[in-house]
């Protein structure tokens, strides 16, 4: 699969790249999301590219400077007791200015803890320098305690950090070439992981992908989470217990604490790690203040460990004894529309702003509590302001290829009149669906896969 869609992130290191004084580029996200890729695409043939292991430092200081022997030969011919002596020869032999990349940066630090201070030693005397340094690293908790934590060696020195984010919907819709439909369908498997995009190329179709690469034992991606988890944390069975509990609908802070029998101020950090590596959100009904924690719920964020944790971790036992088929049949497949309805949801509240720009709306949230008469509930999917707070877009979303529009139309006219945050405001009327009705409903606004694919590109 050809490289797409990190243009942004490309200009902004070129542009790094081609300043004339040595600069220290910081690259972090989690693995398999691109970062040495894109790395790739920036390298020209006289930058040395430095991919570390988890060896002891006498190591990995001989195996950088091996690669970097190919480019200066008898590089090697030095015993290089430290890192310093290592990056302080390599300057002195330059005799033009160079990129050396080292990926995997943290394993380096993991065996020599005084790296950071040589860089910060280095780049603090930068006008000396031949080289510019870009570190990558897939643990996201060590780049950030290294670099961006004000405590941190490296706090300051950056000229650029750049977290890799997923991406898109639209970007796997080019990628994978499929239909609007079908990108929804394959994001709330894959994610916006470009790897498992490239996995998933490999095979004729999605039933054949999933079961292959995620059911199978032997797939390369059915273990793929802990081996995520162990990127920023030794205590994987806490991650993961945490994990399987939100995914199966445990959302609030108190039945998490009362299911894993502990008190609930012990899970506020992990639970925090978990949204800061981007497996795990908050929720909050629209209107609240984030500091209402009895009205704050958790969900998972990222659409590949939602489905790993909804499809694969309940039903391990039988895919370990080679059920993988029967797995997929009877559990993934009656199961899929439900699940896929979740992600279309969340889908269609990224898509508010670029649906009407002309507004500002901010991206949609859920809206749900208990009517002023107290006697009803209501859960509207999608609730939004218009930056001068006078409009309001309320709507829902069904992933349904049989919806009965009317009645739905009617259900929302229910719900609103139940609301009492919306007394005296402008109600603007949305529905999201998989395709568009033929008839035009009025009142109401109907959004499709296409229209909301397009809006996320």
């Amino acid at each position: 699969m050809h490289f797409i869609n990190r243009e942004k992130e490309l200009k902004r290191i070129k542009t790094l790249k081609a300043s004339g004084v040595s600069a220290l580029l910081i690259l972090y996200g989690r693995r398999r999301i691109g970062k040495t890729r894109l790395l790739q695409q920036i390298q020209s043939e006289t930058d040395i590219f430095f991919t570390a292991v988890q060896n002891e430092k006498p190591l990995q200081i001989r195996s950088l400077a091996e690669v970097i022997n190919k480019h200066i030969p008898g590089f090697t011919r030095v015993n290089y007791p430290d890192w310093e002596s290592l990056f302080l020869s390599l300057n002195e032999r330059l005799s033009q200015h160079i990129t050396l990349i080292i990926d995997e940066f943290p394993y380096l630090v993991k065996n020599a803890p005084e790296l950071p201070a040589v860089i910060q030693k280095l780049y603090d005397r930068r006008d000396h320098l031949r080289f510019h340094l870009f570190l990558c690293g897939s643990s996201q908790q060590m780049m950030h305690n290294l670099v961006i934590d004000s405590s941190a060696p490296l706090y300051g020195r950056a000229d650029e950090i750049i977290k890799l984010s997923p991406l898109s919907v639209g970007a796997l819709m080019t990628a994978l070439k499929c239909s609007p439909i079908q990108a929804v369908e394959e994001y709330s498997v894959w994610g916006g992981i470009p790897r498992y995009w490239e996995l998933r190329s490999q095979k004729s179709s999605l039933e054949e992908a999933v079961t292959f690469h995620i059911l199978d034992p032997h797939g390369i991606l059915h273990e793929e989470p802990f081996r995520l988890f162990l990127d920023d944390t030794r205590n994987t069975i806490q991650m993961s217990s945490l994990i399987t509990l939100v995914a199966f609908g445990v959302q609030r802070l108190s039945e998490i604490a009362s299911r894993l029998e502990k008190p609930a101020t012990h899970l506020n950090r992990p639970l925090q790690r978990l949204i800061d590596l981007g497996y795990l959100k908050r929720e909050i009904p629209f209107g609240s203040s984030p500091r209402n924690a009895k009205k704050t719920l958790y969900k998972v964020s990222d659409p590949f460990i939602h489905f790993y944790y909804r499809f694969v971790v309940p039903e391990r036992s039988l895919l370990e004894l080679g059920h993988h088929r029967k797995v997929y049949n009877e559990i993934v497949h009656p199961g899929f529309p439900n699940y896929c309805s979740l992600l279309w949801e969340d889908l269609c509240r990224q898509a508010i702003p670029e649906l009407y720009t002309d507004k500002l709306y901010s991206p949609g949230s859920r809206l749900w509590g208990v009517s002023a008469s107290r006697r009803k509930q209501y859960e509207v999917d999608i609730v939004s302001a218009s930056s001068d707070q006078k409009e309001i877009l309320v709507g829902e979303a069904k992933w349904s290829s049989n919806t009965n529009i009317s009645r739905l139309v009617d259900e929302l006219d229910e719900k609103l009149s139940h609301i009492q945050i919306l007394k005296n405001k402008h109600v603007n009327k949305v529905l999201f669906l998989k395709t568009k009705p033929k008839m035009v409903y009025k009142d109401v606004t109907i959004f499709d896969a296409s229209d909301v694919i397009k809006a996320l590109r």
